[in-house]
Protein backbone atom coordinates (compact mmCIF):
# COMPACT_ATOMS: atom_id res chain seq x y z
CA UNK A 1 0.00 0.00 0.00
CA UNK A 2 1.60 3.65 -1.03
CA UNK A 3 0.70 6.43 0.17
CA UNK A 4 2.23 10.31 -0.49
CA UNK A 5 1.35 13.92 0.31
CA UNK A 6 -0.33 16.23 -2.11
CA UNK A 7 2.62 17.33 -4.05
CA UNK A 8 4.08 13.52 -4.33
CA UNK A 9 7.42 14.86 -2.80
CA UNK A 10 6.85 12.88 0.45
CA UNK A 11 6.35 9.03 0.03
CA UNK A 12 6.25 5.64 1.99
CA UNK A 13 4.58 2.47 1.43
CA UNK A 14 2.96 0.07 4.33
CA UNK A 15 2.93 -3.77 4.26
CA UNK A 16 1.06 -6.38 6.32
CA UNK A 17 -2.61 -5.94 6.87
CA UNK A 18 -4.12 -2.54 7.36
CA UNK A 19 -5.48 -1.95 10.89
CA UNK A 20 -8.82 0.22 11.59
CA UNK A 21 -8.28 3.75 10.89
CA UNK A 22 -9.98 5.95 13.62
CA UNK A 23 -11.19 9.43 13.42
CA UNK A 24 -10.09 12.14 16.17
CA UNK A 25 -12.56 14.74 16.76
CA UNK A 26 -10.59 17.24 19.27
CA UNK A 27 -9.82 20.47 18.78
CA UNK A 28 -5.93 19.76 18.20
CA UNK A 29 -6.97 17.40 15.32
CA UNK A 30 -9.31 19.74 13.81
CA UNK A 31 -6.78 22.38 13.52
CA UNK A 32 -4.33 20.64 11.65
CA UNK A 33 -6.90 19.00 9.40
CA UNK A 34 -8.99 21.75 8.42
CA UNK A 35 -11.90 19.23 9.27
CA UNK A 36 -14.09 17.84 11.52
CA UNK A 37 -12.03 15.17 12.60
CA UNK A 38 -8.48 13.55 11.66
CA UNK A 39 -8.50 10.48 9.76
CA UNK A 40 -5.42 7.95 10.84
CA UNK A 41 -4.32 4.44 11.45
CA UNK A 42 -1.28 3.37 13.53
CA UNK A 43 1.01 0.92 11.77
CA UNK A 44 3.39 -0.96 13.08
CA UNK A 45 6.96 0.78 12.82
CA UNK A 46 8.29 -2.67 11.09
CA UNK A 47 5.04 -2.53 8.29
CA UNK A 48 6.27 1.15 7.27
CA UNK A 49 8.93 1.92 4.90
CA UNK A 50 9.62 5.84 3.68
CA UNK A 51 10.25 6.03 0.00
CA UNK A 52 11.36 9.83 -0.75
CA UNK A 53 10.85 12.83 0.67
CA UNK A 54 12.22 12.36 4.56
CA UNK A 55 14.27 15.75 3.98
CA UNK A 56 11.03 17.91 2.88
CA UNK A 57 9.50 16.74 6.42
CA UNK A 58 9.16 19.37 8.98
CA UNK A 59 7.62 19.15 12.67
CA UNK A 60 5.69 21.64 15.06
CA UNK A 61 4.98 20.32 18.36
CA UNK A 62 2.75 21.95 20.92
CA UNK A 63 3.55 22.42 24.75
CA UNK A 64 1.62 19.63 25.43
CA UNK A 65 3.30 17.29 23.19
CA UNK A 66 1.16 17.12 20.66
CA UNK A 67 3.11 16.87 17.34
CA UNK A 68 2.69 17.47 13.84
CA UNK A 69 4.89 16.65 11.02
CA UNK A 70 4.25 17.78 7.18
CA UNK A 71 5.55 18.48 3.98
CA UNK A 72 7.47 21.66 3.37
CA UNK A 73 6.35 21.67 0.00
CA UNK A 74 2.65 21.35 0.07
CA UNK A 75 1.97 21.41 3.38
CA UNK A 76 -0.03 18.38 3.87
CA UNK A 77 0.25 16.28 7.31
CA UNK A 78 2.96 13.12 6.63
CA UNK A 79 3.11 10.00 8.70
CA UNK A 80 5.03 10.48 12.18
CA UNK A 81 7.13 8.08 14.76
CA UNK A 82 5.44 7.58 18.11
CA UNK A 83 7.59 8.43 21.30
CA UNK A 84 8.21 4.87 21.56
CA UNK A 85 9.56 4.47 17.86
CA UNK A 86 6.86 1.27 17.56
CA UNK A 87 4.30 2.81 15.77
CA UNK A 88 3.99 5.25 13.19
CA UNK A 89 0.37 7.68 12.64
CA UNK A 90 -0.36 7.71 9.06
CA UNK A 91 -3.04 10.33 7.91
CA UNK A 92 -5.69 7.93 6.01
CA UNK A 93 -6.20 10.49 2.87
CA UNK A 94 -2.50 10.10 2.22
CA UNK A 95 -3.39 6.73 1.05
CA UNK A 96 -3.00 6.34 -2.91
CA UNK A 97 -4.62 2.84 -2.89
CA UNK A 98 -7.95 1.56 -2.30
CA UNK A 99 -7.79 0.60 1.37
CA UNK A 100 -9.21 -2.66 2.65
CA UNK A 101 -9.88 -1.62 6.60
CA UNK A 102 -13.17 1.21 7.54
CA UNK A 103 -13.28 3.30 10.42
CA UNK A 104 -13.83 1.56 13.30
CA UNK A 105 -13.90 4.17 16.14
CA UNK A 106 -14.27 8.18 16.62
CA UNK A 107 -12.30 9.48 19.71
CA UNK A 108 -12.41 12.54 21.56
CA UNK A 109 -15.88 13.13 20.88
CA UNK A 110 -16.30 14.75 23.80
CA UNK A 111 -14.51 17.92 22.47
CA UNK A 112 -15.88 17.56 19.16
CA UNK A 113 -16.84 20.48 17.43
CA UNK A 114 -20.15 21.62 18.07
CA UNK A 115 -21.59 21.46 14.02
CA UNK A 116 -20.23 18.02 14.07
CA UNK A 117 -23.15 15.77 14.07
CA UNK A 118 -22.97 13.31 11.01
CA UNK A 119 -20.38 11.06 13.01
CA UNK A 120 -23.01 11.04 16.00
CA UNK A 121 -25.78 8.36 15.20
CA UNK A 122 -23.35 6.47 12.71
CA UNK A 123 -23.11 3.26 14.66
CA UNK A 124 -19.50 2.97 15.41
CA UNK A 125 -18.22 3.14 18.71
CA UNK A 126 -17.27 6.21 20.39
CA UNK A 127 -14.47 7.44 22.47
CA UNK A 128 -14.14 10.19 24.85
CA UNK A 129 -10.42 9.65 24.93
CA UNK A 130 -8.03 7.16 23.08
CA UNK A 131 -9.44 3.63 23.42
CA UNK A 132 -7.60 1.52 25.68
CA UNK A 133 -5.03 -0.81 24.21
CA UNK A 134 -7.21 -3.75 24.71
CA UNK A 135 -10.93 -1.85 23.73
CA UNK A 136 -8.61 -1.07 20.56
CA UNK A 137 -8.03 -4.60 20.06
CA UNK A 138 -11.49 -5.62 20.58
CA UNK A 139 -12.43 -3.25 18.02
CA UNK A 140 -10.13 -4.24 15.73
CA UNK A 141 -11.85 -7.72 14.97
Amino acid sequence: MKGNCLCGEVSFELSGDLPPIYQCHCSLCRKVSGSSSNSALIIEASNFKWCSGEHQIKSFSTSSGFKSDFCCQCGSPVPNISATGESYWVPAGLLSEPVDTKVSAHVYVGSHASWDVGFINDGIPKFDKMPTEKDWLEISK
